[in-house]
This record gives C-alpha cells, sequence and structure tokens, in this order.
C-alpha cells in the first residue's frame, strides 16, 4: 500500500461516500502498518452544518469520532490477511471508549487525525486517534472494530 493516498485512493479503499466520507487524504501510513495521518477539511459547504448550527457551525463530536474511525480503517484494511478480499468484508464500530472532545471544530478548519493501530483481539482491532487543529487536540478516542462479509448485492427482480 503506497504511503500517503489521495481521495481517489481513499474512495478505492473505504466504502463511504459523500456526504460520510470523512477523510480528504492520507499523508503517512508507516511501513509497519501501525499509524497513519490523515486530512479532513472542514467546509460551510457540509450539510450537517445548515442545522449544526446555522448561526454558529460546529461539527459534531460523532462526526469526528467518524473521521478517526475512517482513518483507523485504513490502517486496518491494510492489515488484513493476504487471503481476504478488502472489497467483500466491511468494519464495523465493536466499542468507543475515553472520547474526549477538547475544542469546538468550525469550517474552515482542518483536522489533521493520527490514528494508531495498539492490538488485534479476539477477531476485533484495537485503536487509538487523536484529531489536531492547528496542533491542538480537539478530540481523542480509543475505538474497536471488527469486520465481517459484506452483504451480498442482490438483482432487482426481473419483470
Amino acid at each position: 500500500m503506497p504511503k500517503s493516498l489521495n481521495i481517489l485512493d481513499i474512495m478505492e479503499q473505504l466504502p463511504h461516500r459523500y456526504p460520510f466520507l470523512l477523510i480528504d487524504r492520507v499523508v503517512e501510513l508507516s511501513d509497519e502498518l501501525d499509524r497513519v495521518v490523515a486530512i479532513k477539511n472542514v467546509t460551510m459547504n457540509e450539510p450537517q452544518f445548515t442545522g449544526h448550527f446555522p448561526q454558529a457551525p460546529v461539527m459534531p463530536g460523532v462526526l469526528i469520532i467518524e473521521a478517526m474511525a475512517q482513518a483507523c480503517a485504513i490502517i486496518a484494511l491494510a492489515r488484513l490477511p493476504k487471503d481476504v478480499d478488502p472489497k467483500k468484508c466491511l468494519f464495523y464500530f465493536a466499542g468507543i471508549d475515553n472520547a474526549r472532545f477538547k475544542r469546538i471544530v468550525q469550517p474552515g478548519d482542518q483536522l489533521v487525525i493520527e490514528g494508531k493501530f495498539l492490538k488485534a483481539k479476539l477477531g476485533m482491532g484495537i485503536f487509538e486517534a487523536v484529531a489536531r487543529v492547528d496542533g491542538k487536540v480537539a478530540a481523542s478516542a480509543s475505538m474497536m472494530c471488527a469486520y465481517r462479509p459484506a452483504p451480498q448485492q442482490t438483482a432487482p427482480a426481473a419483470e
């Protein structure tokens, strides 16, 4: 896997799409596949800002956590066993612990997300992530995820 990924590369890796694809670039993926640094550019044209909050737009904490999880998914995908097709599996949250929000995130901010793989246990990956704006911690959390086969797509019945 390359050391950095642009948005097209990320879309090849992750199943998420607008408005739920929440990382824009991977600037670093360690050789050991245990650390990732990703960027999320926060812009006013994102749909959550029409209601959260119109006079003082703030990125919802749950979306910050999701952006951190998507960054960690890049590590998880790179660590899949060679016999597992990443296109045929999905990662699901199994737990979020110690989530903390230290500052608000607003349009114009750039989240720099650092994700770390800690260990695999009972078929789950355990990660921790920190999202920073201008070098200051905006949010942090420990996360567990498990991969499962993706649901099979069925063709619509012919009439």
